[in-house]
């Protein structure tokens, strides 16, 4: 029992990981990207758009589909997207210098308008009486266990019984952390997101820090789109069932305090307090949504603690959120 409540908090807890560490790198740029949750919903729908090219050109015989272009195609679709979204919002927050606030909450609108037409688009062609698009042979792939996981019981149940997207999150979430903490790129991208004048007089191009960051951090979030539909909804896109999950992703940022490596843990727990009502018995529908809140009271928690403990290595970049005007230095 404990073994599969684990084992389900990690599947969605991994969507939240992808979010988090692509907004973390966003972040640490000094640029708040609330539009993470449209990007995630970009790059799921990308991902959807390119398996079902590639599986209406095997119907009949699925089961000639390459494993590696059933794999490459929508990943790379989903990649493509994601990062689209990425570039939108650096040419209008970096180069235009829109409000960052309003930009990011106009891509999450844009995001989630995109998907549900190219979804909805996608099920009229199906011609299916259900609200979905199903990507049964193509989520096979993405879902692959390790072969000898049914063997190694509650701990091959707990450590090796996810798709490979699972354990490339936690790889991402470790070498970002890694990179941003021990190399000389991470310390140039810190430094642009605590004060970019001083960046830009130290001889740092602030602005290809920024739109590097923003891109690679958005096309990290929309491997959480994709993996959600893939693998955690077994190749099923359904509008709008991606839910909150964008906005759980920001808020486990803060909850991890602005490091990638803290977001692994944080993502699970999250995860785990998404779906624990599932595992209640006698839950009324207000007492199940109460408990969706928890997340979200958690993070606040952790904001007052940071606050009172007024470490600084605790805190967000303090360039978060501000346009950089060169001519101002």
């Amino acid at each position: 029992m404990i073994a599969a409540i684990i084992h389900r908090a990690v599947m969605q807890g991994i969507p939240l990981l992808y979010g988090s560490t692509g907004e973390i790198l966003t972040e640490k740029s000094g640029h708040l990207n609330l539009g993470i949750p449209g990007i995630m919903y970009v790059g799921g729908i990308s991902g959807v758009i390119g398996a079902f090219l590639y599986e209406n050109a095997y119907v009949g015989h699925t089961q000639d589909m390459s494993p590696v272009l059933g794999i490459l195609i929508p990943l790379l679709c989903c990649l493509l997207g994601a990062t689209l979204m990425g570039l939108l919002y650096c040419f209008l927050t970096v180069t235009l210098r829109a409000n960052q606030n309003v930009t990011g909450l106009a891509m999450t609108t844009f995001g989630v308008g995109f998907g549900n037409f190219f979804g909805g688009s996608l099920i009229k062609l199906t011609g299916s009486d259900l609200p979905s698009v199903s990507l049964n042979r193509t989520s096979s792939f993405f879902a692959a266990k390790l072969p000898f996981a049914d063997q190694c019981g509650w701990f091959g149940e707990v450590f090796l019984s996810y798709g490979f997207l699972a354990y490339l999150a936690i790889i991402i979430a470790l070498v970002s952390g890694h990179v941003l903490s021990h190399t000389r790129v991470g310390l140039h991208l810190r430094a642009v997101g605590e004060n970019p004048a001083t960046a830009d007089a130290a001889g740092v191009n602030v602005n290809r820090y920024k739109y590097a960051a923003t891109c690679i951090g958005s096309a990290i979030a929309g491997l959480g789109g994709l993996y959600y539909v893939m693998d955690y909804a077994n190749g099923i896109w359904s509008n709008d069932a991606f839910g909150d999950r964008g906005w759980l992703a920001i808020a486990l940022v803060i909850f991890a305090v602005w490091r990638p490596r803290f977001a692994i843990v944080g993502s699970i727990l999250f995860g785990g307090l998404y779906i624990v009502n599932n595992y209640i018995t006698g839950l009324g529908v207000a007492a199940q949504e109460l408990f969706k809140m928890a997340p979200y009271l958690v993070t606040i928690l952790v904001l007052i603690v940071i606050s009172m403990m007024g470490k600084k290595e605790n805190q967000p970049p303090a360039h978060l959120g501000q346009n950089y005007f060169r001519e101002d230095r």
